[in-house]
C-alpha cells in the first residue's frame, strides 16, 4: 500500500480526474489531457449499457427498476488497507479533509495553471439540498491513518425529460488522491454510490464530464464562454490574451458602476414563490431540465449574509410590485498555480436567468455589473438555454473546451443541442 509519507510528497505527475468538468480558459488551443481513470469509468458504464445495444433505441429507461430488497446490503470490497466511510458534511473536521482533498487533487486546466478551490460553504450548499441523503456522500479512508483519500457524491433531483419527470441522482465531485489512481478506485466508487442510490429506490442518474466517454454517448454537449471583468489581471495570469493592447481591452470591458434596470434588487425570502413560478414556466420549453420545489428554490437561490456562494437578483415592477425577471450566479474561485503575484482567480458562473419584461441582454449586463462590484475577475456562462443569444453583445469569448452531459440507465433518441438543455450541474 501507499504510505502517508507518499501521499504528502510533492510529486504531481498524475493526470486530472476523469468524471469532472475542466476549468476553461479563453481559447488557447490544445487538447484535454486523457485522465488515468477514463477506461475504468467507461468499464463501469459498459456493464449497464452493452447488453442493450441490440435492442430498439426507444427513449426512456434502459433497465426497469428492481426490487430494493434484491440490492446487496454490504459495501463493495476495497483494496487492502482502505475502508469506506460516509462523509458527514456537518462535521467540521470531515469537511476540512474533503476541502483539502479537492483543493489539491481535483480539476485543473490542461496547462496546470488553475485549480478549482471549492470553499466549505460552497460544498455544503452543493451537497445539502432538500431531501439530500447523507449516505450518498461517499469517501474512502486509509485504515491506519483514517485520512480521506477518495470521494464521490450524489444528491437527489427531479429531472424533466420532455413530458416525463424522472427521479435521479446528480453525481459530482469524483476525486481520488493523485498517488492512488493506479489502485482502480474509480469503478469501485461508482459502484458503491450506485448501490447506495439503488437502496433508496432511485434507478437513474445524471452527470457531466470534461472529456468524451465512448459509452454511454453524451446526450448533450455545451461550451463555456467567458466575460472578462478584470482584464489586466486575466492577462497577467495567462487566462486571456488581448487581441490588441491592454488599454483597449480595459476600455472594451468597462461596465457602468450601477445596474441599469429599474427595480433591480437582491432576492429576498418573500420572492421564492415568484421565482419558482418564473423558473417553472421558463424551463418547460427545454427537453431536459430540473423541477424545483419551493424548498429547492430557497436552498439553491436564496443568498445568505455570510456565505459568498450564490447570488440572485430580481426585477420588481415599480407599479405592480410583481417580480418579472431574475438572474443568478454562483462564485467559485480557483487557485492560481505558480504565480507569485496572484494566488486566487475569483470567478462567477451564470446559474439560471429568466426574463419576461427586461431584455435578457440587459438582465445579464446587470449581473455582470454586480459581479464586478463583488470583485469578480471573470464571469463564465455555458451556451445552454438562451445564454448564447447575449454573448456577442456582452463581449463574452469562447473557452477552449466542452462539457458533456450523460445519463445513467436512461436513453434519449438523439443528442440534444445546447439550446435544448435547461439543466445546469455544479
Amino acid at each position: 500500500s501507499i504510505g502517508e509519507e507518499d501521499l504528502d510528497s510533492d510529486d504531481d505527475t498524475s493526470d486530472e480526474e476523469d468524471l469532472s468538468k475542466p476549468l476553461q480558459k479563453e481559447d488557447h488551443g490544445g487538447d484535454e489531457e486523457k485522465a488515468n481513470d477514463e477506461d475504468e469509468a467507461e468499464e463501469e458504464n459498459d456493464e449497464q449499457q452493452d447488453e442493450d445495444e441490440d435492442e430498439d433505441e426507444d427513449e426512456g429507461p434502459i433497465d426497469p427498476p428492481h426490487d430494493v430488497a434484491e440490492i446487496r446490503t454490504q459495501p463493495y470490497t476495497l483494496p487492502d488497507h482502505y475502508e469506506w466511510c460516509t462523509c458527514d458534511v456537518n462535521h467540521e473536521e470531515t469537511m476540512s479533509e474533503i476541502y483539502n482533498l479537492l483543493k489539491h487533487n481535483y480539476v485543473e486546466d490542461v496547462e496546470s495553471m488553475f485549480r478549482f478551490d471549492y470553499s466549505i460553504e460552497f460544498l455544503k450548499w452543493a451537497l445539502c439540498p432538500p431531501r439530500y441523503c447523507p449516505d450518498w456522500h461517499v469517501g474512502v479512508r486509509v485504515e491506519r491513518t483514517k485520512r480521506i483519500v477518495a470521494f464521490i457524491t450524489g444528491v437527489p433531483s427531479r429531472i424533466k425529460i420532455r413530458s416525463k419527470t424522472v427521479e435521479m441522482a446528480e453525481i459530482n465531485f469524483l476525486c481520488i488522491h493523485k498517488k492512488l489512481r493506479s489502485k482502480r478506485l474509480t469503478p469501485l466508487l461508482i459502484k458503491e454510490l450506485t448501490r447506495r442510490v439503488h437502496i433508496m429506490d432511485i434507478w437513474h442518474a445524471v452527470y457531466t464530464t470534461g472529456i468524451v466517454l465512448q459509452t454511454p454517448p453524451p446526450f448533450g454537449m455545451s461550451q463555456y464562454w467567458h466575460r472578462s471583468l478584470n482584464p489586466k489581471k486575466l492577462v497577467e495570469i495567462g487566462f486571456s490574451c488581448p487581441r490588441s493592447t491592454l488599454a483597449n481591452a480595459i476600455k472594451l470591458y468597462k461596465l457602468p458602476d450601477m445596474p441599469l434596470t429599474s427595480g433591480f434588487r437582491a432576492m429576498e425570502r418573500s420572492d421564492v414563490e415568484a421565482i419558482q413560478s418564473l423558473l417553472r414556466d421558463y424551463l418547460a420549453q427545454f427537453t431536459v431540465a430540473p423541477e424545483f420545489s419551493k424548498e429547492d428554490i430557497e436552498h439553491w437561490f436564496m443568498p445568505t449574509r455570510d456565505d459568498d456562494v450564490i447570488h440572485t437578483f430580481v426585477v420588481e415592477d415599480p407599479e405592480s410590485g410583481n417580480v418579472t425577471d431574475f438572474c443568478s450566479f454562483y462564485i467559485l474561485p480557483s487557485t492560481i498555480l505558480g504565480n507569485e503575484k496572484y494566488k486566487v482567480l475569483k470567478a462567477a458562473y451564470s446559474f439560471y436567468n429568466v426574463n419576461t419584461k427586461t431584455s435578457l441582454c440587459q438582465l445579464m449586463k446587470d449581473a455582470l455589473i454586480v459581479a464586478k462590484q463583488k470583485g469578480i475577475d471573470v464571469f463564465n456562462a455555458l451556451d445552454i438555454m438562451h445564454n448564447k443569444d447575449v454573448f456577442e453583445d456582452l463581449e463574452f469569448k469562447p473557452g477552449d473546451g466542452n462539457l458533456q452531459y450523460y445519463l445513467y440507465n436512461y436513453r434519449l433518441k438523439s443528442q440534444l443541442l445546447p439550446e435544448e438543455l435547461g439543466l445546469l450541474l455544479l
